[in-house]
């Protein structure tokens, strides 16, 4: 099942950022695409939950070296 989310991300500053976060998130088995933007603060991620998990790709995220902000 395709599963769509939109994280806010803090400490993303420049392109240099996005990609990071873009090249950790497409290693992960299951993530479809990524759309980073250090403007918006914000990744959308789709991904294939049957081969991986929300959890898996706030993980990577902070790996990166940001900050996934919650609600």
């Amino acid at each position: 099942m395709t599963e769509s989310v939109s994280l806010t991300v803090i400490g993303m500053k420049c392109g240099g950022c996005e990609t990071n976060v873009t090249a950790k998130l497409k290693a992960i088995e299951g993530v479809l695409s990524v759309s980073a933007s250090s403007k918006d603060k914000e990744v959308d991620v789709e991904f294939d939950a049957g081969k991986t998990s929300l959890d898996a790709i706030t993980d990577a995220i902070i790996e990166a070296g940001f900050t996934v902000e919650t609600s």
